[in-house]
């Protein structure tokens, strides 16, 4: 397996920063990859993973060596709809592969940019569906030592946007492949007005799960912008949690705020809203600006750095704070120039 020196990683990125990898690796086996952790040239340095490059800031150049798993495969491992899918396949294609096949569940989560080995690390979700609702168990292996362990569901300590990959053992593990449980009966998840009232409109024979994920695409398309054509990490931010006596006191000012109730008695915020009435949704500042149809996305113009990135975040999350009280916080991962931190 080549490991190439100084590799640019501006394409492998899709806010399209500039940066390099002093050594970039890309194992396409489990094999590939073991004999990569156990190979001397490479003791000692710092390691790290990228997958799709979908929730990645990159403040400057990684030092040591980066990993970006290219493993391939997908199988069905029980007649009950037990899917195990390597680290390198797109999530997208699998969510499509599987439901050709006739298996259901992951239609909410389609056009989700990104890796299947990154979508547990951020416990990617949509429409009120998260990974962490399908994940049977995963296997990774450690950059420390190369010790290879099987996580259950339960281990993972998945939360909103999060999971112990990427808090609590951020930078420890690479993982290799997930094993998700679906179904071949229909459990559609509708809970969000627009999903269920587009379904609604459906012919009758196209109410089904492949039915649904052409809503979401179409949604999400309308949404956000292609990465390809504009670049950008989709949601910037995630959507802040309150107690409910900070609701009722940003509702006494702004009685048509958006909410969510959550089962503890809290309340998802959603942080578009507050961006959009911050003033910041369409507002372009040079190459950075926040999207004109989804006020969540910053996008990149053209030219932009990671470290000017961060400055806008920030304004925009002063700006939030200051008119609300509310404090948001940015979803990407950032990496290089200093230490990795989420």
């Amino acid at each position: 397996m080549q490991v190439r020196a100084g590799c640019p990683l501006d394409t492998l990125n899709t806010l399209r920063l500039p940066a390099r990898a002093e050594w970039l690796a890309e194992p396409d086996s489990e094999a590939a990859l073991m004999a990569l952790l156990r190979d001397t040239r490479w003791a000692g340095l710092r390691r790290t993973v990228i997958g799709g490059g979908s929730n990645l800031v990159l403040r400057g150049d990684i030092n040591g060596l980066v990993i970006r798993p290219c493993l391939r495969g997908l199988a069905t491992l029980s007649d009950d709809g037990l899917v195990e899918v390597c680290a390198g396949e797109e999530w997208d294609s699998v969510v499509a592969r599987t439901l050709a096949a006739g298996w259901q569940g992951l239609e909410n989560l389609s056009l989700i940019p990104g890796s299947c080995g990154a979508a547990p690390v951020q416990n990617i979700g949509a429409y009120g569906v998260e990974l962490g609702d399908l994940l049977v168990s995963l296997d990774a292996v450690s950059l420390r030592d190369g010790e290879a362990r099987r996580f259950t569901a339960a281990e993972c300590g998945f939360a909103y946007r999060d999971s112990r990959f990427k808090s609590a053992d951020a930078g420890h593990w690479l993982i290799t492949r997930l094993r998700l449980q679906l179904r071949r009966e229909p459990a559609l998840k509708l809970g969000y007005a627009d999903l269920a009232e587009r379904f609604a409109a459906l012919p009758e024979a196209a109410r089904n799960a492949q039915g649904l994920r052409e809503i979401v695409c179409a949604l999400r398309r309308s949404k956000l912008p292609d990465p390809a054509a504009l670049p950008n990490a989709g949601s910037f931010f995630k959507n802040p949690v309150v107690d409910a006596a900070t609701l009722a006191r940003l509702r006494r000012t702004y009685p048509d705020m958006v909410a969510y109730p959550q089962p503890d008695g809290r309340a998802k915020l959603a942080a578009g809203w507050l961006i959009e009435r911050a003033g910041w949704k369409g507002r372009r500042d040079g190459a950075l600006g926040m999207h004109a149809q989804q006020a969540l996305v910053l996008v990149n113009y053209g030219g932009a750095t990671g470290a000017e990135v961060l400055a806008f975040a920030q304004s925009v999350r002063n700006s939030v704070l200051a008119l609300f009280g509310v404090t948001l916080e940015q979803e990407p991962v950032i990496l290089g120039g200093t230490t990795a931190t989420a």
